[in-house]
Parts: structure tokens; C-alpha cells; sequence
């Protein structure tokens, strides 16, 4: 029997090659798609930047769809882990909110790539894409539960929060992208959030509106 190296971290070296293999393809793959667009993208010239033959592709990827969703799934992956590690230590849970705003605008600013992948993907694939959604909005839906429990978040239901929030930060996202408009995130976040939870009704106003 033969058996592999291995590396320091117990990895054997061939996976680690494979690893490493696929984050090029997934890298180069991600540029193309956005230059080109996913129904003219030709996985033929992703060979061609990868020196490599078509055929090495699909040993790792099996069709363009497979490509396209693993290239959005690499960018999604990275976009939560700098996420979290933003968001890491910060206790109050409206203050993670803010930061966790700032963060999302930041990210799509310093990746106008997918934006592009983002939008191509609810063109193509709106299942997957609506699914990936929910499945990193739980958290921030158990947040919002967790404060409307402790009075500080108004009773209503939790999904109507968190479709108008994101309704408002991916309508931001692809203001910025399409217009390109070179806003700093942290001034955008902090007008989002300033209007998000105080309104634009006066004091005065609000009580006049609950009484009537």
C-alpha cells in the first residue's frame, strides 16, 4: 500500500494540491463570469487564462452550472467569515446589527464582482439564490426575536424586518454598483441605521399620529 505525504496541519499533499487547484479555477471563474456573464462565459476561455485544457475543468467541475454556483458559494463563504470576524466580540446586539450593515456595504464596495455574480444568480438560479438567503438570514431573524422579547425592538412580525432590511441594503448595494456612486460605507450604514431606528417623524409628530 502506498500512502501520500502529508503536510504539517495532517493534510495529505494531493488534497492539499487539489485545494489549492480549485481555488484558482474558483478565482479565475468568479472574473470571468462577471466580465462576461454567465450565458456568454465559455469555459474554454477559463482553460485558456488557467493554461490548462478544458478537460482539467470539468475533472473538478463537472458543467458551468456546477462552475457558476461553486464560484458564488467561495464568495458567500468568504463574505460570512469576514462577517463574523467583524462582528466577533461585540455584545449588544443592536450595535452587531450596525456593525454587521457597515460590513455588508464595505464588502460589496471592495467586490463590485459579485455584485454582478449576485445579480446573476437571481436571474438563473432564484431558488438557490432565495434559499442561500434564508439560510443566512436565521441568525439575524433570532437576534431580532431575541430583542423585540427584551422591549427594545417593536412587536412585529420578524420576516417584515428582515425583508425591509434587506430590501433597503440590496436596493444600497446596487445603487452603489450601478451608479457608481463612491460613498464611504460608514456614512451610508450610519444614515441607514439613523433612519432604520428613529424614523423621520418628529416626536412631537408620532404622538399626534398615535392619537389620531
Amino acid at each position: 500500500m502506498t500512502l501520500s505525504a502529508r503536510t504539517s496541519d495532517g493534510k495529505s499533499v494531493s488534497n492539499d494540491i487539489k485545494s489549492r487547484r480549485e481555488e484558482e479555477i474558483l478565482a479565475a471563474a468568479t472574473t470571468l463570469f462577471a466580465e462576461q456573464g454567465y450565458a456568454n462565459a465559455d469555459t474554454q476561455a477559463l482553460a485558456d487564462r488557467l493554461g490548462v485544457g478544458k478537460g482539467t475543468l470539468y475533472r473538478y467541475f463537472a458543467s458551468k452550472r456546477e462552475l457558476f454556483l461553486a464560484a458564488v458559494d467561495r464568495q458567500v463563504e468568504q463574505f460570512h467569515e469576514a462577517m463574523q470576524a467583524a462582528i466577533a466580540g461585540v455584545k449588544d446586539p443592536l450595535q452587531r446589527f450596525a456593525r454587521a450593515v457597515e460590513m455588508y456595504l464595505k464588502l460589496f464596495a471592495d467586490h463590485p464582482e459579485f455584485v454582478e455574480l449576485s445579480v446573476q444568480e437571481r436571474a438563473y438560479y432564484k431558488d438557490v439564490a432565495l434559499e442561500r438567503r434564508e439560510k443566512y438570514l436565521q441568525p439575524w431573524k433570532e437576534l431580532f426575536r431575541d430583542l423585540i422579547a427584551a422591549g427594545r425592538v417593536r412587536d412585529v412580525p420578524v420576516e417584515r424586518i428582515t425583508d425591509v432590511l434587506c430590501d433597503l441594503l440590496h436596493g444600497t448595494m446596487f445603487s452603489n454598483y450601478l451608479d457608481e456612486r463612491q460613498h464611504r460605507p460608514e456614512d451610508q450604514a450610519r444614515d441607514i441605521l439613523d433612519i432604520t431606528f428613529h424614523g423621520i417623524l418628529s416626536d412631537a409628530e408620532r404622538k399626534r399620529r398615535g392619537s389620531s
